[in-house]
């Protein structure tokens, strides 16, 4: 091959990389693609420069082309721009043009806003709106700010913790006053004394014996307002007395008897299982009513933990003093079908 053919071949290659390379540089900077000049002003750029990104929902769509001061003090700083024409879709008279930057102290960029389908589309040369930047100095008076208020805040809490430490106000007084300190301890230790004795109760030696606390509302979490009328499938009764602990208790003492209606259940299919019990016409009738309510919950809770049962369709009803199960204590599950409405 002759020197004059290796050395025409050599030109062609480098004009085939130079012709690549400015078309790849043209298409960065969107030389070679149908672009629409927009506009928008601002007080200040904010260190904004002429080939610096604009984008359009975060994507970039165009760039800079060339930033122009104003004629007069009064006036606002140019930002001219090019943007893709497939923006159209999108970019709306109404769109909103802003100044941002890549992180806290990157290159600065133009975002520019979707406007609304009210809106005509953006004509070539058309100014938009703008808001302006947001400066690190404004960012740094507003750190500076912060730290004042928490400053004066903490400065608050030394005078009001001052005062206190001399006894002065309620507070004061409550922490260097013995005689206060003294009383809120009586209190205290009163109130102490009142649920130790509540704990002691008829229902806190049985059910509550392993909680510490008291709620009432839970007894009833489960509980409806009578029994349905449809006929029930199934019915188990047992003696109260066979199955609490005492007279007057809601613990249990003989839980496996419970076990051929959570074997029922478990293997049958229901609606509804309501959980009745009843005191008999002997004793106070406030007491009786939260006694059968808490004996009630007690079974429910010994079937749902044993037995593979849906517990949303496990009712309780307390129906304290009262014969409706006979003259004595008594405790009945009653087993119905199909859909039930008065299980609310």
């Amino acid at each position: 091959m002759s020197q004059s053919i290796r050395l025409g071949f050599f030109i062609l290659i480098g004009l085939a990389i130079l012709g690549a390379a400015v078309f790849l540089i043209g298409d960065k900077e969107s030389m070679f693609q149908s672009n629409l000049v927009i506009k928008a002003q601002f007080q200040n750029v904010g260190g904004l420069n002429e080939g610096a990104d604009v984008r359009v929902g975060g994507m970039r769509e165009g760039t800079v082309r060339h930033i122009e001061l104003p004629h007069d003090p009064s006036g606002k700083v140019t930002v001219v721009m090019d943007v893709a024409k497939s923006t159209q879709d999108v970019l709306r008279g109404d769109s909103i043009a802003s100044i941002n930057s890549a992180g806290l102290l990157g290159d600065k960029f133009v975002e520019i806003s979707f406007g609304t389908v009210e809106q005509a589309r953006l004509k070539n040369g058309q100014t938009i709106g703008s808001q302006p930047p947001l400066e690190i100095s404004d960012i740094a008076a507003r750190a500076n700010h912060l730290l004042d208020t928490a400053q004066e805040a903490v400065t608050n809490i030394s005078a009001i913790t001052a005062k206190i430490n001399q006894g002065k106000g309620t507070a004061g007084a409550l922490i260097n006053d013995r005689t206060m300190y003294d009383q809120a301890t009586a209190s205290v230790s009163a109130m102490h004394d009142d649920m130790e004795a509540l704990k002691s109760n008829f229902l806190l030696k049985g059910f509550f014996n392993k909680r510490g606390y008291v709620d009432a509302d839970e007894l009833k979490k489960h509980e409806i307002s009578k029994l349905p009328p449809e006929r029930a499938i199934k019915t188990f009764d047992y003696d109260a007395k066979a199955v609490f602990d005492k007279g007057n208790s809601a613990k249990l003492k003989n839980q496996k008897i419970f076990d051929d209606a959570g074997d029922y259940l478990q293997s049958n299919k229901f609606s509804l299982a309501v959980i009745v019990s009843s005191a008999g016409m002997k004793g106070d009738s406030d007491r009786d009513r939260t006694l059968t309510e808490a004996r009630t919950m007690v079974v429910r809770n010994y079937l749902v933990k044993n037995f593979s049962l849906d517990d949303a369709r496990i009712r309780t009803l307390g129906l304290g003093k009262t014969e409706q199960l006979g003259e004595n204590g008594k405790v009945r599950i009653v087993v119905y079908p199909g859909k039930s409405a008065s299980a609310k």
